[in-house]
């Protein structure tokens, strides 16, 4: 539990090795951020690193981390990792904290009911039967590209309709992968960086640039035809607070877009790549899942009610989001406290791995297999909620996690049903850091089913 510093009652952290003078542990974090971030968990639940002269304790305990997120949450702000994404970002909820972000998680959070959900499972069923309707059978798919155009095209269509909003979609395909490539290095490093003119930078910000830019136009021509939408960007902009009555401006509208776009594609995409990874390395589960999706679907399409039922699915897909987790978040504290016995001093930037909690074998034994069945064995754990946080937790845990699930549930269900995934041979796939770690390469070969 976090507490009060109490002078003289508390040590400083301890430092991770290998630091050194100037660049702290950055040379690390640049050449193996996973291995380095995993590594940590042996030095102690809290531990210094320095990226340069930036001084960072990393929480590597489930019960830290969740006294930091939700317990004493009120104690800590966003930090500077949420800082850095500002400018792509701006004021969205995903960079904002206190009263201000409380106000628009109120104003968004109706965009995300149950009901619009099920409206948006149309779309996602939609979009993942285009998918895997344009796979020919024995010939071999790149399941990255496959899986990002299906969250880009499925999010693109919730927010936008019409003939309106095509060159915003256009935009979001070309500009938005630009952005989640250059994200975590943008997020991390120095921010006298950013100025250098190096290909990275000049990408990032013009794509960033183009984006709003685009947002931004069809935001102000919205409404001018007068037709009438139904789309999430409809939902926001009529959006207005229930205590005071104000609604968002069009910059803030903007921003919030940005926001779902980016959590929506990145989080869906990657972690659907990664599933369908698994299932090709364990064809025993994917033919339970198929058992599953055929018991529960049948032939038709994917319909919202039939997501609850797909109980072995939701095992899968939290399986393979385990192993695949987001890699940094960061938390300052912004008055002095204590933490597992340490110091922490006002102003001090806290940050806690996903990846490496949920890699961690003294919370998930055998971390590095893929077993959905850990699930049902582990269901009535009450830690569980401490040991698994891929959406975060407390005021900040992801506005969009049920929408994420779905879209997700809607596509694995959609592709199970009609083919069997394998590897193609001779590929080796690694993991490249991002903000989700990203397959290196993911070629699979769909075999027709029926």
């Amino acid at each position: 539990m976090a507490q009060a510093e109490q002078p003289g009652s508390v040590v400083p952290a301890p430092v991770a090795p290998g630091r050194l003078p100037l660049l702290g542990h950055a040379v690390q974090l640049w050449r193996r951020p996973i291995a380095f971030l995993e590594s940590l968990r042996e030095h102690g639940e809290v531990v210094r690193l320095d990226i340069g002269t930036w001084p960072v304790h990393v929480l590597t305990s489930p019960e830290h981390v969740h006294d930091v997120l939700v317990q004493q949450a009120q104690r800590f702000g966003r930090g500077r990792v949420f800082e850095r994404l500002r400018p792509m970002f701006g004021n969205g909820i995903v960079t904002t904290d206190g009263d201000f972000h409380r106000k628009q998680r109120r104003m968004m959070q109706p965009a995300f009911h149950r009901g619009h959900i099920t409206e948006y499972a149309e779309v996602m069923g939609r979009q993942a039967t285009a998918m895997s309707s344009s796979w020919t059978s024995g010939r071999e798919v790149s399941m990255v590209t496959e899986t990002r155009r299906y969250a880009l095209s499925s999010v693109a269509e919730m927010i936008f309709s019409g003939d309106l909003s095509r060159p915003a979609v256009e935009e979001v395909h070309r500009s938005l992968p630009i952005v989640l490539e250059g994200m975590l290095i943008r997020a991390v490093m120095p921010k006298s960086l950013d100025r250098l003119p190096i290909p990275l930078n000049r990408r990032f910000d013009a794509a960033a640039a183009r984006l709003r830019a685009i947002i931004d136009q069809v935001i102000a021509t919205y409404g001018s035809d007068g037709e009438e939408r139904h789309d999430l960007l409809s939902l926001l902009l009529s959006s207005v607070d229930a205590e005071t009555g104000a609604g968002m401006s069009p910059e803030q509208v903007r921003d919030e877009v940005i926001a779902i776009m980016f959590a929506g594609t990145e989080t869906s995409a990657t972690t659907l790549a990664w599933t369908f990874h698994e299932l090709g390395r364990h064809p025993e589960v994917q033919e339970r899942l198929q058992a599953e999706v055929d018991e529960v679907v049948g032939e038709g399409p994917v319909r919202a009610e039939d997501l609850a039922r797909l109980t072995y699915a939701h095992d899968v897909f939290q399986e393979a989001l385990r192993l695949h987790s987001p890699l940094l978040f960061t938390r300052r504290a912004l008055a002095p406290l204590t933490l597992g016995g340490f110091a922490i001093p006002a102003g001090a930037e806290l940050a806690y791995s996903p990846y490496a909690l949920h890699r961690d074998p003294e919370l998930f034994p055998d971390p590095t297999v893929f077993d959905p069945d850990r699930w049902r064995r582990d269901a009535g754990e009450r830690s569980r909620d401490h040991r698994y946080v891929p959406f975060g937790a407390g005021q900040h845990k992801c506005i969009g996690d049920t929408f994420a699930v779905a879209e997700i549930l809607t596509a694995l269900a959609t592709v199970s049903s009609r083919w069997h995934l394998t590897p193609a041979p001779g590929v080796t796939v690694r993991e490249v850091p991002a903000g989700i770690p990203q397959p290196s390469e993911l070629p699979m070969i769909p075999i027709a089913r029926r």
